[in-house]
């Protein structure tokens, strides 16, 4: 039984009814859409950018690919994997990499599209609005699929990975980058501190909206640790499940392939 047949979900620390999840999620983002990437820099001192170049690390972007950026809001993994994917010596006689940005939240995809860096990439991006756990997409369409800090927002996290698996070619890629677990106490109750205190009080300064980072912050310690979530990818019908700590657990990289 899925989660919406449950009837109810969470939202941080609060049970809804989980037909609610989606509007109230969508209510955080499009408060936070004109911030969102300057919160995400000054929450994390920056640390995210390295982590999403870790997943791309891993990801290695190749001429002629297609990856598929779920819950991408403003496009910063879309946007990586297109730079890395072009300008290869020897791959002039590829077609050039693409891909598409599929967000609920109309106000995060406009304010990805006013970036500045978009616009060279106009020819090889789409944005599309859609849900995770419902992508406006073909199936076996992309060779690869990430989302990042998306997947604890989604309704139905079982229902979102099936989909990933669905849209994905036979040999394609998954890729999940989220916050997770803290691998040590020491390190948990720091973490603790830090994200239940710092997080909503730069949320109420900077974003103008306190409620909406203390639901991303209740979120985060809702979201199953590494080897639970790992269990739930390889349910989905994805194979070669692993995963890959970062920063001691705070983030963590799961991935998978379609065979």
């Amino acid at each position: 039984m899925t989660q919406r047949e449950e009837g109810k979900t969470s939202f941080g620390f609060r049970t809804v009814k989980a037909g609610e999840k989606e509007h109230l999620v969508r209510g955080v983002f499009d408060s936070v859409a004109g911030r969102y990437d300057l919160m995400n820099d000054l929450m994390s001192g920056g640390v995210h950018r390295l982590w999403k170049g870790v997943l791309l690390d891993r990801l290695n972007p190749q001429p002629g690919q297609r990856l598929i950026d779920a819950a991408g809001g403003t496009g910063d993994i879309a946007l990586g994997f297109l730079k890395r994917a072009g300008g290869r010596p020897g791959a002039a006689h590829k077609p050039p990499a693409q891909a598409v940005i599929c967000d609920i939240n109309f106000e995060m995809l406009s304010a990805g599209a006013a970036r500045k860096d978009a616009g060279k990439f106009s020819g090889r991006l789409a944005r599309a609005a859609g849900d995770a756990e419902r992508l406006p997409l073909e199936d076996g369409c992309a060779d690869a699929y990430a989302i990042a800090f998306g997947i604890r927002n989604v309704t139905d996290m079982d229902a979102a990975l099936a989909e990933a698996r669905r849209v994905l070619r036979i040999g394609g890629r998954f890729i999940c980058l989220e916050f997770s677990h803290p691998t040590t106490e020491g390190l948990q109750k720091i973490y603790d501190a830090y994200s239940f205190n710092a997080i909503p009080k730069l949320g109420e300064t900077i974003a103008k909206d306190r409620d909406a980072y203390q639901y991303l912050v209740e979120s985060i310690r809702k979201f199953p640790g590494q080897e639970a979530f790992a269990r739930h990818i390889k349910a989905a019908g994805l194979s070669r499940v692993a995963y890959e700590n970062l920063s001691g657990g705070i983030a963590a990289l799961h991935m998978a392939w379609r065979i």
